[in-house]
């Protein structure tokens, strides 16, 4: 099964493997803080999905030391690269003076060929911006926005906390200045239907977003999410379920569009449901095998 995925492209563009390092920028969230909301989204743990970055007490280049010793072992005898990646929280929410060495000092790495930003559509001011264009004349520079559904009513379900127009509004303006956008959506959000599910995948492949990231709904330890599973509000995705929604899902999207992810793994101290999802590998080698044979049945090439 065919598909433009993550590891493909970023040999083409770059020449070589990059394996991303997830940072930790000691920021917060407008829907933690009292701005927009204080207890974040109903599936978030308290470390902002930033449950596997580094240490956020060390500095930015100390952070990246740690992640590069994490994955020592994985790395091949081949060239690669980096992708410095600011997953916890929101990273564009604070002041230019506060950011803006922040990820100057991720770029100063020799190794590290693009910075990666996660953010929320709703924390890109005008002054933000700006400082997007600068970095980008450094080294490349990704834009993460969560979006998770185009859904209003599941997005007041899970205190997303702005409206689709935000999003859409923030996409056009980063594809304006030609700041490349991977956008998050969670496949099983409660209350949700395959075709619910398609409907925002075939949404964000139609916006002008680079690329996309396909991530199963987790139940973790200590969210609101887990008090409603725990309650029989709603039922997880079994791996049978979840691969052919996938499927679905990746066969409308457009042929051009990088598919950065097709899962996601919690962290196992406070993974809740599915317990499948916590054997990683098994998971992606039953995809990637499901996905071969429907793809020699179907006869066709995604």
């Amino acid at each position: 099964m065919w598909y433009n995925n993550l590891s493909d492209y970023v040999k083409q563009e770059y020449g070589m493997k990059l394996y991303k390092l997830a940072l930790d920028g000691g920021r917060t969230c407008p829907n933690r803080d009292g701005t927009c909301g204080t207890k974040g989204c109903i599936f978030c743990s308290g470390e902002g999905a930033g449950d596997f970055a580094a240490d956020r007490t060390r500095s930015i280049g100390e952070q990246l030391v740690q992640a590069k010793e994490r994955i020592q072992s994985k790395l091949p005898a081949e060239p690669i690269g980096y992708i410095a990646y600011f997953q916890a929280f929101t990273n564009t929410y604070g002041r230019v003076e506060e950011l803006e060495p922040m990820f100057l000092e991720a770029m100063e790495d020799p190794d590290v060929r693009v910075l990666s930003i996660a953010t929320r559509p709703d924390c890109l001011s005008e002054e933000i911006l700006a400082m997007l264009v600068r970095l980008q004349k450094v080294k490349p520079v990704w834009m993460e926005l969560g979006l998770q559904t185009i859904h209003e009513k599941t997005a007041e379900y899970i205190r997303r906390g702005y409206s689709l127009e935000i999003y859409d509004r923030a996409v056009q303006k980063l594809k304006g200045y030609r700041i490349p956008v991977i956008t998050h959506v969670i496949l099983g959000l409660p209350g949700e239907s395959s075709e619910d599910m398609l409907a925002t995948v075939e949404y964000v492949g139609q916006n002008g977003t680079q690329g996309i990231k396909l991530q199963l709904l987790h139940v973790l330890q200590g969210t609101d999410l887990e008090t409603d599973y725990r309650a029989g509000a709603f039922r997880i995705l079994s791996l049978p379920e979840y691969i052919d929604i996938l499927e679905m899902c990746v066969r409308h999207l457009p042929r051009e569009m990088v598919i950065h992810r097709l899962t996601g793994d919690g962290p196992k101290k406070l993974l809740i449901a599915p317990e499948w999802s916590g054997n990683k590998r098994m998971v992606m080698n039953t995809i990637r095998q499901e996905f071969t044979k429907r793809n020699v049945e179907q006869g066709s090439a995604l």
